[in-house]
């Protein structure tokens, strides 16, 4: 039990709001009170802080930033929660507002889509100030979906004419004659991933409207040969699974106009052995050149299942081992 010599009474009175901080059998409190070291107690509409002085200033930095994302988002995720409290240990509960403010656009559901962490931030700031960026990171961190909800921002500000998103498949020719059906049927499932996102962000029939239309274009890295894209507003994703001649054929297919977006996890490489990826030597040849930014984003910008962080570093200890 903390010392219950320091106290401070923070006024509420809004049982939604207590509910979201306190949490289904109060699984959220329970970790306010875990990572923070205080105690936390409801008293007529109050919460009321014990703990050590330092303690409970950090308490009620978190406890107002959170009232501040409940209004704003009317829940209260345990995502955020964990972030918020990590930006408040580092000393940046001002960073928290800036989350919140930050809306890319809004989904045929009527979901906000916003930065979660200040790499996605920083990812996405990047992008409206440079015509080519790559964004690099483990999975689950935004990389693709956040990069879609930029292009299908800029198509509805008219920005570009269309969007096209592409990546990597099997190379056309024998390793596709095993799978069934017509071309666009057998590298359909190497798509799927993109195709889900823009189901998500546009809602199925604007995306049918948009891809009859032509101004929505899915497909494999290989249509892009030859093309200049013009107006356009370009997404790689898994670039990881290119070769270097297949980056600098992706690279230098860009027109007037136009924004590429480059995503891929290093640390997930399926190229045939003796194969070098793109993705991993790009970085080195193009560092200097104005309007190309590299973002990195970190296993503490991912934003999938919480298990999905303790997988990564468990995998990174094991590398760590075997070097």
């Amino acid at each position: 039990m903390t010392n219950k010599a320091n106290e401070k009474r923070i006024e509420i009175n809004n049982n939604h709001i207590i509910r979201e901080i306190f949490g289904e059998f109060d699984e959220k409190v329970d970790i306010i009170k875990e990572k923070l070291n205080i105690d936390v107690m409801i008293s007529n509409g109050d919460l009321r802080l014990y703990g050590e002085s330092e303690a409970i200033d950090l308490g009620e930095k978190l406890i107002y930033n959170l009232i501040e994302i409940i209004k704003k988002q009317k829940r209260l995720d345990k995502q955020d929660l964990d972030y918020a409290i990590r930006l408040i240990l580092e000393g940046k509960e001002d960073k928290i507002s800036e989350l919140l403010n930050q809306v890319v656009c809004v989904t045929a559901s009527g979901k906000s889509i916003k930065p979660k962490t200040l790499g996605q931030k920083r990812y996405l700031d990047s992008i409206k100030n440079n015509d080519i960026v790559f964004g690099i990171g483990p999975a689950g961190t935004g990389k693709t979906f956040l990069a879609m909800a930029m292009a299908v921002q800029a198509f509805k500000n008219k920005e570009v004419n269309r969007i096209i998103l592409t990546r990597p498949a099997v190379e056309a020719g024998e390793n596709l004659g095993f799978l069934p059906g017509d071309l666009q049927e057998k590298v359909d499932p190497y798509l799927r991933p993109i195709y889900d996102a823009l189901f998500e962000i546009l809602g199925y029939e604007t995306y049918e409207k948009y891809v009859v239309k032509g101004l929505i274009e899915v497909a494999p890295l290989a249509y892009m040969r030859g093309r200049t894209l013009d107006s356009s507003y370009v997404i790689l994703d898994e670039a990881q699974n290119t070769t270097n001649e297949q980056m600098k054929m992706f690279l230098t297919r860009l027109g007037f106009g136009s924004k590429a977006i480059i995503t891929g996890d290093i640390t997930q490489i399926d190229l045939p052995r003796g194969k070098q990826s793109g993705l991993k030597t790009v970085s080195r040849i193009l560092e200097d050149i104005q309007g190309i930014d590299f973002i990195y984003l970190t296993k503490y910008d991912i934003v999938r299942h919480p298990l999905v962080q303790k997988i990564i570093e468990a995998y990174e200890r094991n590398d760590n081992k075997q070097a």
